[in-house]
């Protein structure tokens, strides 16, 4: 245990501008908004967490950090991270609440990433995984790209090796959502998988409509996401009834309890999970258990490929193309259609010197003084190559 505790803390604030508009048919995100938390043990080994903002800039850093002192680091300094990743807390009255300040994701992901270093093995086989790879699929968050911009971007996503994609449907004129499936298979040829998330966009019956739409016309759908309200426990067992040609992929927008009750109401045929790694391994624990397959969604710089490696209920792991790969030295390495594990102890990713001096953004910047991340690290990939083919 020699040199292993919690003795410090660093937080480092990010705000620049994304290479493209993000969204779906409820929300449009054009500013990347984030806080990397480093916790530093004795020796001087570093866990990395993120805390991610997708609407409104963090605070000011000073402020941030105050909170951070206050508020959550008493609970940290001098424990174990491997102590603390495995603590049960007893979730009863007033204590159901986000006492953390919005730092839960960041502190899971920093604590389960310092125990994987100081145990010198990367975080997938400290979590027991033995696969090193997963199948990722190509997601767009593409419902506000116009048709060129869409289609040049599947392009791109095809010839980097992708075999699966998703889109953004849920459009007030269905017909613009049988357009863009269309364009869709146009683009990336007739066998490939395609998934469609509609952000609870439409309600129980219109989604058993438009669904069976979507097949009349020729389309095989792998899975829909979020269809409907992610409560409406009813209405999704009902459109799993309804539609035995495709599966409901939901819980996204549930915490743990309400994706406990999804799984108890039979109300998914794919449990969707992200990156607060204690939930996930929980939860991918009781899905294995009920025999339901899990999906992990997007989670920060793809660090969620090590608890989809671990979990042998996963079969696809969301790749969004986000450009914020220049904020650590050497990123997830996503290849020919999937997420690999890096060899590496912990999660394998250190913030970069880049981030820390030309990134960082200690107070708030106003729009007009944000400067656009570079363009996602695969896509510059494939762009370079075909270059030196050229």
């Amino acid at each position: 245990m020699s040199k292993r505790r919690l003795q410090g803390f660093r937080l480092t604030r990010f705000q620049f501008r994304r290479d493209r508009i993000i969204g779906d048919s409820q929300v449009s995100i054009d500013d990347l908004n984030c806080l990397a938390l480093e916790l530093i043990d004795e020796a001087g080994l570093i866990g990395l967490g993120f805390a991610g903002g997708l609407f409104e800039p963090f605070p000011d850093l000073s402020a941030c950090e105050a909170v951070f002192a206050a508020s959550v680091w008493p609970a940290l300094e001098g424990r174990l991270a491997a102590a603390l990743i495995h603590r049960i807390e007893r979730p009863r009255g007033g204590n159901q609440r986000d006492r953390l300040h919005g730092y839960s994701e960041a502190l899971q992901v920093a604590l389960w990433d310092l125990a994987a270093r100081q145990a010198d093995l990367p975080l997938a086989s400290y979590l027991g995984g033995q696969r090193t790879k997963v199948p990722a699929y190509a997601s767009g968050l593409d419902y506000h790209l116009d048709d060129p911009a869409y289609v040049a971007f599947f392009e791109r996503a095809a010839a980097a090796g992708f075999v699966a994609f998703k889109i953004k449907v849920g459009h007030p004129d269905f017909t613009r959502d049988l357009h863009r499936i269309d364009l869709l298979r146009k683009t990336v040829g007739p066998d490939a998988q395609v998934m469609i998330d509609a952000n609870e966009a439409w309600s129980a019956k219109e989604a058993a409509v438009n669904i069976q739409k979507i097949r009349d016309l020729g389309h095989p759908i792998l899975w829909v996401e979020d269809p409907i309200l992610r409560n409406d426990f009813d209405g999704l067992r009902m459109l799993r009834a309804a539609v035995p040609w495709t599966q409901i992929n939901s819980g996204e927008y549930l915490d743990m309890t309400g994706r406990r009750q999804l799984l108890q109401a039979g109300g998914t045929d794919i449990l969707n999970v992200h990156g607060r790694i204690t939930e996930v391994m929980h939860l991918g624990w009781l899905a294995a258990d009920m025999g339901i397959p899990v999906s992990l969604g997007n989670t920060f710089l793809e660090i969620g490929v090590h608890t989809a490696c671990a979990l042998p209920e996963v079969g696809w792991m969301e790749y969004s193309f986000q450009n914020y790969d220049h904020l650590v030295e050497e990123p997830i390495l996503v290849r020919d259609g999937f997420a690999h594990v890096p060899d590496r102890p912990g999660h394998g990713l250190t913030l970069s010197g880049a981030a820390r001096k030309d990134w960082a953004a200690p107070t708030q910047l106003a729009s007009q003084e944000l400067r656009t991340g570079p363009d996602c690290a695969v896509l510059a990939r494939l762009d370079s190559a075909a270059g030196k083919r050229a």
